[in-house]
């Protein structure tokens, strides 16, 4: 932590319940990371193995939220932390909230490599595919954000969930024109929809992350502040 200029405590012990607790973030961050990597994966190679592997994975996902929830309450109980301390730990505890909703989120695209029409939505799945990508590489992007505790880092990956959003729209009337077209594909493509939908999630999860890293630094809760206004708070 001395390398991200978090402030330091007379006792050692709590500066290593600090640092465990960011490490197990990250250690969850990565779990996630790979879940959504292999359910992209398992849909566009319609890889059976693979998707189960990531729906069976998903009790690991869930045991580190516990896990990291449970340390936060004990820190905040033995420590009795204040400002910037407890800014971290709500920014840990937020965190990993989200992880584990992408977590559910990868679990999902991996039950659409298990339906029985998956094999019957190859051409649809390639565009579904693309996005799934990019909320990798934004996901990838926060947690480097979050393991650096890195302002502009945290600003640049908020502002770019709207690529995301942009191309689950484009998707989306993609999907809608090809239901009208052929109306016999409609339950195909509704499962491409949702899978669609799941990535849109993830997009706003992650952009959620970004927002906790710039709570914990700058101490001021975005969330409901225009574009001007984060600007402004950026400079």
């Amino acid at each position: 932590m001395d390398n991200l200029n978090l402030r330091r405590h007379i006792s050692g012990q709590f500066n290593s319940e600090l640092d465990n607790i960011r490490n197990r973030v990250l250690m969850m961050g990565g779990l996630v990371e790979k879940q959504l990597t292999d359910a992209i994966e398992a849909i566009s190679t319609l890889n059976q193995s693979l998707a189960e592997q990531v729906i069976n994975n998903d009790r690991k996902v869930n045991s580190y939220e516990v896990l990291i929830d449970e340390e936060c309450t004990r820190i905040i109980a033995k420590r009795q932390p204040a400002a910037g301390d407890l800014r971290l730990i709500f920014a840990i505890s937020k965190t990993v909230a989200d992880l584990e909703r992408i977590g559910d989120s990868a679990k999902q695209l991996a039950n659409v490599a298990l339906e029985k029409n998956a094999s019957k939505q190859g051409h649809l799945l390639v565009s579904l595919e693309n996005l799934g990508r990019h909320c990798i590489a934004l996901l990838h992007d926060v947690l480097d954000c979050f393991a650096r505790m890195d302002l502009d880092c945290a600003f640049e990956v908020h502002g770019k969930d709207v690529l995301i959003d942009a191309q689950y729209e484009s998707l989306m009337r993609e999907l809608m024109t090809y239901m009208m077209e052929d109306p016999r594909a409609i339950p195909s493509v509704m499962e491409v929809m949702w899978a669609a939908r799941s990535l849109e999630r993830v997009g706003d999860r992650v952009q959620n992350i970004a927002e906790y890293v710039i709570y914990f630094i700058k101490g001021k809760d975005i969330r409901h502040l225009d574009t001007e206004q984060i600007a402004e708070l950026r400079d």
